[in-house]
C-alpha cells in the first residue's frame, strides 16, 4: 500500500468513544524521543486520547495526514517545512524542540539551555578542568543557541572558550582530519561540549582514531543523554541527562490546556536538566598535588559512607587547617562542603533513577531522614526530590493498540 493511500485510512478512522484525536510528529529513535513520547502516551492513557504516531509523506517528511480529524498535535519542530506545514493545518500544536523560539502560534515546552550549560561547566570544574572547549557541527538536530549559552557560561566564570570551526562552506560536513588538527591546538586536560550525543560520539571516535587521549587529554561531556551513543559503545561517554518525560508530560498537559481554553501560552515553559551522567570520558582529577587528589577521591568514594573532616585528615600527613586552606585555594570549597555536595549529587542520582522511596535514599546517602534530604536538596538545588520524578512516575501501561502508527 502507498504511503498517501494509508495516511488516508489513517485520517477515515472514526473517533474511538469520543476520544481526542492527538497527532504525536516526534522521532522516537533515540532516547530522548523515546522518553518524550512514553509519557504523552502515558498522560493520553489517562486524557482517553487516542494517538496518531509519526505519520509521514510519501517524502518519509512527518505530515498531519490530510483530511485528518484531529484535535491537535505534539511536535519536534526541527525544520522549517515542517513548521509551515503545521501552521497551515491550523490545529492547537504544542513544540518540543524549541529550534524557533519566536513562533508564539503554537505552545512550546523546552530544556533550559541556560541550567544545561551551568551543569556542563560545574561538571568539568569538579574535575578541576580549566581549559573547555565546543565541538557542535551544524546539525538539525539541536539549536545553535545550546553551544553558545556554553561559551557563555564559561567565559562568565573567567575562562576561554575554543569552538570547532569547519572551512566547509556547508558545516554539516566533517572533516574528521580537519576536526583531529583542531583537537592539536588545545590546551590539556581540557573538557569538550558537545551538543548532543551525535556529535559526542563522532568526536570520540575521531579521538580514538587520532590518539587523543580519553579522558586524561580530552573530557567529552554530551549535552544530551542517549542509551546506546553514550551508555554502551566505548568509550562511555558522560552525558546531561535531560527532563524527557517531564517535557512530553508538560507538553501533552499544555496542549489540553490548549484545546481547552482556547489560548496558546505566551512564553516557553523551560525544564531544568535533571542530572550529568558520570562516565569514562570525563573520569579524570586534575589536580596536581597528589596528597590533595588522593583526599577528594576518598570523598568521591567514601562520603555516602559517612566520611568526616577528621577521617580525611587522619589519611594525609596534613593539619586539618591546612587541609582547609589547600581545598579553597584549588576547589573552592572546604572539605565538609566536598563531602555534602557529594551525597548531594549521589542522592540526585538515586533519585532520578529509581523508585527507592526519598527517607531510604536519605539514609543510603548519609543523611538522618528524608525532610534533612529534601531541605538540604531544596537549598542545593532550588527544587525538591519529587520535582526530578515529576512524568517519571510509574502509571498504567499503554498497549501498542493505543497508538495509530503511520510508518
Amino acid at each position: 500500500m502507498m504511503v498517501s493511500e494509508s495516511l488516508q485510512r489513517l485520517a477515515d478512522l472514526p473517533r474511538v468513544n469520543g476520544s481526542k484525536q492527538i497527532a504525536v510528529l516526534i522521532e522516537f529513535d533515540d532516547t530522548w524521543g523515546r522518553n518524550v513520547v512514553e509519557a504523552i502516551a502515558k498522560f493520553a492513557h489517562d486524557a482517553d486520547w487516542q494517538l496518531l504516531l509519526a505519520p509521514r509523506d510519501q517524502e518519509r517528511r512527518f505530515r498531519v495526514p490530510p483530511g485528518w480529524k484531529g484535535d491537535g498535535v505534539i511536535a519536534s519542530v526541527r525544520d522549517p517545512s515542517l513548521k509551515d506545514h503545521l501552521q497551515a493545518v491550523g490545529l492547537p500544536t504544542v513544540d518540543v524542540a524549541n529550534m524557533y523560539p519566536k513562533e508564539n502560534w503554537l505552545g512550546r515546552v523546552a530544556t533550559n539551555d541556560c541550567t544545561r550549560a551551568a551543569m556542563a561547566f560545574d561538571h568539568f570544574r569538579t574535575r578541576q578542568l580549566q581549559h573547555f572547549a565546543i565541538y557542535s557541527p551544524a546539525m538539525s538536530r539541536y539549536p545553535s543557541g545550546r553551544s553558545e549559552e556554553f561559551r557563555r557560561t564559561v567565559e562568565a566564570a573567567g575562562y576561554k572558550c575554543s569552538t570547532f570551526q569547519s572551512a566547509h562552506e556547508d558545516e554539516s560536513i566533517v572533516d574528521r582530519e580537519e576536526v583531529a588538527a583542531w583537537l592539536s591546538t588545545l590546551p590539556r586536560p581540557v573538557g569538550i561540549f558537545a551538543s548532543d550525543p551525535y556529535p559526542a560520539r563522532q568526536l570520540a571516535e575521531i579521538c580514538v582514531r587520532f590518539g587523543f587521549d580519553i579522558p586524561g587529554g580530552m573530557a567529552i561531556l554530551s549535552g544530551d543523554e542517549d542509551e546506546l551513543l553514550c551508555g554502551v559503545l566505548s568509550p562511555r561517554i558522560s552525558s546531561i541527562e535531560l527532563a524527557s518525560h517531564r517535557i512530553g508530560y508538560d507538553a501533552a498537559r499544555m496542549l489540553h490546556q490548549i484545546m481547552t481554553t482556547g489560548q496558546v501560552p505566551s512564553t516557553i515553559s523551560l525544564l531544568d536538566p535533571l542530572r550529568v551522567c558520570a562516565r569514562r570520558s570525563t573520569d579524570l582529577l586534575a589536580i596536581d598535588d597528589p596528597q590533595l587528589r588522593n583526599v577528594v577521591q576518598l570523598i568521591w568514594d567514601r562520603a555516602a559512607d559517612g566520611v568526616q573532616v577528621t577521617d580525611l585528615v587522619r589519611a594525609v600527613p596534613m593539619s586539618r587547617r591546612k587541609l582547609e586552606q589547600r581545598f579553597r585555594e584549588v576547589l573552592g570549597r572546604t572539605p565538609a562542603e566536598e563531602i555534602r555536595r557529594v551525597k548531594l549529587e549521589r542522592a540526585r542520582q538515586m533519585i532520578v533513577t529509581t523508585t527507592t522511596s526519598v527517607a531510604a535514599i536519605a539514609l543510603s546517602c548519609g543523611f538522618s531522614s528524608g525532610p534533612y534530604l529534601t531541605h538540604a536538596f531544596r537549598k542545593q538545588f532550588g527544587i525538591t526530590p519529587s520535582d526530578l520524578r515529576v512524568g517519571r512516575e510509574p502509571g498504567a501501561e499503554v498497549g501498542m493498540s493505543e497508538l495509530v502508527s503511520a510508518n
